[in-house]
């Protein structure tokens, strides 16, 4: 089990899931695009090993077959299990199949919580919130 801030204490959510109004801008942007916050969520979730724009398409096209909600609960559990806060696969479920832009804006005020700012994409993340980046040999002297 991972622990969060105080000593002995399990992680927690930094934001209520109906907290959506604390960051008017991810409010917005998140109940007119979805697939833009998704998207932001996913790059930083997955280390900049995806885009923010093809995360962004597949949700787009997912939500054609209203299907949106079975991709971002599995990005819910990667972050939880990322950062060790509580809950399981169904709640995620639960959580984007009847709330989605509040599950959303609530993953989004979490990575910002820990010094993130999805809206940088993960290239724009500073050195000390990023793991280490690998450089290629071929950079190397």
């Amino acid at each position: 089990m991972k622990f969060g801030f105080g000593v002995g204490q399990p992680a927690k959510w930094s934001a209520q899931l109906c907290g959506c109004g604390d960051d008017f801008a991810t409010c917005c942007i998140t109940c007119w695009l979805p697939c833009v916050t998704f998207g932001q969520i996913a790059e930083i979730v997955d280390e900049g090993q995806s885009s923010c724009v093809t995360q962004g398409f597949v949700y787009t096209m997912l939500s054609l077959f209203a299907c949106q909600s079975l991709l971002s609960c599995v990005y819910r559990g990667k972050l939880r299990k990322k950062y060790g806060l509580p809950g399981d696969s169904c709640g995620d479920c639960c959580v984007h199949c009847w709330c989605e832009p509040c599950a959303l804006c609530q993953e989004h005020a979490e990575l910002k919580s820990r010094g993130l700012d999805p809206s940088k994409g993960w290239d724009g993340q500073p050195l000390t919130a990023a793991p280490a980046r690998m450089i290629p040999s071929m950079f190397r002297r």
